[in-house]
C-alpha cells in the first residue's frame, strides 16, 4: 500500500522531469515548445469563450426563471413509475448543458435532502455516470471544425440515458 501512496505523490513530478530530461536529451528548445503550447492554449480559449459564456447564460436563464421546476413537475409524471424521482429531471437536463450549474443544483438537492439520502445517492451516481454533451460537442467540433457530428449526438444521448438508468438500479 505504501507504494502506491509513494507512487500517486511522485507521478506528476516524474512525468514533468521525464518530458524536461527528454527535451534536453534531444536538444529541444524546452522553453520555446512550451510558450507556444501556452499561445496556442490561449488561442483556442478565446475561440471557445463565446460558446461557454453562451451556455452558462442559457441554462443561467433556464434555472432563474422556474422552468427546470415547471420541467420537472411535468416529466415527473412519466419519471415517477420509472422509480425516477422528479426532483431530479433538472439535473439529468441541466448536466447535459453544464456540469457546474447541475453541481449547483447537486448542492440544492443534498441541502434538502442530505447527501446520504437515496436522491443524493441518485444523483451523485448520475453526475459522475453522464456526460456534458452539449457542451462537448460544441466546444471540441468547433474547435477541430467538424461539421458533420454523424451519429455523436444520438450515441451520446443514449448514453446518458443508460447512465442515469444505471444511477438509479445503483442506488437502489
Amino acid at each position: 500500500m505504501n507504494i502506491l501512496l509513494f507512487l500517486s505523490d511522485a507521478m506528476i513530478p516524474i512525468l514533468i522531469f521525464s518530458i524536461v530530461g527528454y527535451g534536453l536529451i534531444n536538444h529541444h528548445s524546452i522553453y520555446d515548445d512550451f510558450i507556444k503550447g501556452a499561445t496556442d492554449g490561449f488561442h483556442t480559449v478565446i475561440g471557445i469563450m463565446p460558446t461557454l459564456i453562451g451556455l452558462m447564460v442559457g441554462v443561467g436563464i433556464l434555472r432563474a426563471s422556474g422552468f427546470l421546476d415547471l420541467l420537472s413537475s411535468m416529466l415527473g409524471v412519466i419519471t415517477e413509475p420509472l422509480h425516477f424521482p422528479a426532483e431530479l429531471v433538472p439535473v439529468s437536463i441541466v448536466k447535459m448543458f453544464s456540469s457546474s450549474a447541475a453541481t449547483g443544483l447537486v448542492l440544492d438537492i443534498f441541502k434538502q435532502y442530505g447527501p446520504d439520502s437515496l436522491y443524493g445517492t441518485i444523483t451523485s451516481i448520475m453526475m459522475s455516470c453522464t456526460e456534458t454533451i452539449f457542451y462537448t460537442m460544441s466546444i471540441y467540433f468547433m474547435t477541430a471544425k467538424v461539421q458533420k457530428t454523424r451519429y455523436t449526438l444520438a450515441g451520446a444521448l443514449f448514453t446518458t440515458l443508460i447512465g442515469t438508468i444505471a444511477s438509479v438500479i445503483l442506488a437502489t
